[in-house]
């Protein structure tokens, strides 16, 4: 059973869709329904369906403002309109299927089936991704796992010469001159590096310690192999000072 969320202004539309998804198939369980698009942005914070049905011509935004919106989109959204000149932009949106109302059973039947298949492919991801995801917990490595555009990264710690801050963002330097910009915050980054050789050395740096060349007292930086200068803050000094 696939737990569906329609969003469309219109009440009557609504309930025919709704209706149509129930009769036309009894693989839809339809959990909520909104008219009110902001309504519906605040369930799909908290609430992930199997899929959703989003109507395009509402007033408060259209539906492809709604997508754009979306926060969490782990769940496939299938566009339902009357009128045909969408077609393209939905597949541009990333919507899985277009249905034109009044909806015809062939197409929804087809509808579902990409749905399910989807769905079948992103469980078999998320499972791969925690298997990964534990092994390197669980093993004995230096390796620490970074999540970021939609992949995996398996970075050994002693590749990583320091982490910037850059407001919710983050970039991570690499011996090798890759650099890797996260999603995250400084605080977040730091929370992945082991203790005991990395030290946040600023409110905008962390730096791993075994790749420090110099410490410039009197100036307050330290040098790394890379010859990257880094200063060190007045109140991290003692603290840094303690783990060398």
């Amino acid at each position: 059973m696939l737990e569906a969320v329609i969003v469309d202004d219109e009440i009557k539309a609504l309930q025919s869709l709704s209706w149509e998804l129930t009769n036309l198939s009894d693989e839809v369980d339809i959990v909520a329904s909104f008219t009110d698009a902001h309504e519906a942005l605040e369930y799909l914070e908290r609430n992930t369906p199997d899929c959703l049905f989003l109507d395009i011509e509402m007033p408060a935004m259209d539906g492809f403002q709604f997508i754009k919106s979306l926060k969490n989109k782990d769940f496939p959204v299938v566009i339902t309109t009357a009128y045909n000149q969408y077609a393209l932009q939905a597949l541009k949106n990333e919507a899985i299927d277009y249905l034109l109302k009044p909806i015809d059973t062939d197409d929804l039947e087809v509808t579902i089936a990409k749905i399910k298949k989807f769905n079948a492919k992103n469980l078999t991801v998320n499972r791969l991704e925690k298997i990964l995801l534990n092994f390197n917990a669980e093993s004995h490595s230096k390796k620490i796992t970074i999540n970021t555009d939609g992949k995996l990264l398996f970075l050994n710690s002693d590749d990583i010469l320091y982490a910037e801050s850059d407001g919710n963002y983050s970039t991570i330097f690499l011996s090798d001159g890759q650099k890797i910009l996260l999603t995250k915050k400084l605080k977040e980054v730091n929370a992945l590096l082991p203790d005991n050789s990395f030290f946040r050395i600023h409110n905008s740096y962390i730096i791993n310690l075994n790749k420090i060349k110099e410490f410039l007292k009197t100036d307050g930086y330290v040098v790394l192999e890379s010859n990257h200068k880094i200063p060190v803050s007045r109140q991290k000094k003692s603290d840094f000072l303690d783990m060398l």
